[in-house]
């Protein structure tokens, strides 16, 4: 037990962490920062984009590499850095799935960097980067959508022919009756909108109506 506590320690004291390895590591960093920063910035698809979100995948590789960097150095700062990082608790909610790829991207590069393995880190980014793009373009099935239609006149049941005799997939998820005339908020599942929309137009039942294409929560 004792030669193997022995033979830790002088792994970890035999390190010694000089300015140029700093500095290398810390250039190798804000290029793969830099680079995940422009991905999400131009080519992640997202309705609403975060600056806050995206400063914060950018900086936060720093921190982390040279976590890293120092835990290769010493025993003591390694044990105290587990014990200091088991009680940080993050209360921010997430709200997109896909950012939490690029704060796992982030950590990545953080460790890939502190451990000087640069190649692995170039390599995996744009490997990363070519899978977004091409899932992001990859269209699987019908697009949804939601018609928000107003009438003057109760269209519920001819509104649901026209839907039926397209073979659309839909669900009425709001219906609101006034003075002024009826209000109908539809999601549906359908390929051809310029179709739709044609049959939508030439009815004169219907006063004015929107189709929303959204993603999610997100409305495009």
């Amino acid at each position: 037990m004792q030669n193997i506590i022995e033979n830790i320690t002088n792994s970890f004291s035999s390190n010694t962490i000089t300015t140029s390895v700093i500095v290398a590591v810390l250039i190798m960093t804000l290029v793969l920062s830099v680079y995940e920063f422009i991905v999400y910035r131009f080519i992640s698809h997202r309705s609403f984009y975060n600056k806050s979100f995206n400063i914060s995948v950018a900086v936060l590789p720093f921190f982390i590499s040279m976590i890293i960097l120092c835990l290769q150095s010493n025993i003591v700062i390694t044990l105290g850095t587990i014990g200091a990082l088991a009680i940080i608790r993050f209360r921010t909610a997430v709200k997109d799935p896909v950012d939490m790829v690029y704060l796992l991207w982030s950590v990545f590069v953080g460790i890939v960097c502190g451990c000087q393995l640069y190649v692995v880190g170039v390599i995996t980014s744009v490997f990363v980067t070519i899978l977004l793009i091409i899932l992001d373009h990859v269209n699987f099935g019908r697009k949804p959508y939601v018609l928000i239609l107003h009438s003057r006149e109760d269209f519920e049941s001819e509104l649901e022919k026209i839907l039926n005799e397209k073979k659309v997939n839909y669900k009425i998820k709001s219906r609101n009756y006034t003075s002024k005339g009826y209000d109908y908020v539809i999601e549906f599942l359908y390929k051809e909108i310029k179709e739709l929309n044609k049959i939508l137009s030439n009815n004169k039942a219907i006063d004015k109506y929107s189709i929303i294409e959204y993603d999610a929560d997100d409305i495009v």
